[in-house]
């Protein structure tokens, strides 16, 4: 089965958005701020909210343990991500174990969690080679550009008889506070969605602006 293009998951996204009476407002930022927005950003979605930053262990704490694929997916199900219903997740089985997340807030973005020794890698797809007017020109787009996206990059992988798909991910150490592991995931998720945004017109398929 062929997978679904990010710009598929980013149509579902915006209209969730909409539903919710939220709107989008376009802002200008240093880039070493990107994260902190990506946090911000969050807080003003819920009604009520305090509009102050809440005060967060820092991104290089660590566990006294590391994690493997089966201790982090039961720690996962009880975070606010999955209780709030914002997303689910499952257990993939097999030789080599990963953790499917559904973010229902973003149209419902598969998002895939893999333990592998010392790092948590986190990874989503955005689209296939098939999907690009001009790879030559893209690619060096990609190698210029892809820094802006806070605690992400993009790769081109194989996925079996499918072909070659562009990929965005992020890496975490294996001892990495739950918090952070969450906050990984929803960043990685709202740059697939920026990220769509930004290269849409170099696909075949351009997405239309909202």
């Amino acid at each position: 089965m062929k997978a679904k293009s990010s710009a598929h998951y980013q149509r579902e996204y915006r209209k969730r958005l909409r539903e919710q009476g939220l709107v989008k407002k376009e802002v200008w930022i240093l880039p070493e701020n990107a994260g902190q927005l990506a946090e911000l950003e969050k807080l003003l979605r819920e009604r009520g909210e305090s509009f102050a930053l809440k005060g967060e262990k820092s991104m290089t704490e660590r566990r006294e343990n590391s994690w493997d694929t089966t201790s982090l997916y039961e720690a996962l199900t009880n975070t606010e991500l999955l209780t709030s219903d914002m997303a689910s997740v499952e257990l993939i089985e097999g030789v080599d174990k990963a953790i499917h997340i559904t973010m229902k807030e973003y149209g419902d973005l598969p998002i895939f969690l893999t333990v592998a020794g010392d790092q948590i890698i986190v990874e989503s797809v955005l689209w296939s080679v098939d999907e690009v007017v001009d790879v030559a020109r893209f690619n060096d787009l990609i190698l210029r550009t892809h820094k802006y996206f806070p605690l992400s990059t993009i790769s081109l992988d194989q996925m079996g008889a499918n072909g070659d798909y562009y990929q965005m991910f992020g890496a975490l150490s294996s001892t990495s506070l739950l918090h952070n592991v969450v906050f990984e995931i929803e960043v990685l998720a709202s740059n697939v969605i920026q990220a769509t945004e930004a290269y849409g017109e170099h696909l075949k398929l351009s997405v239309a602006a909202s």
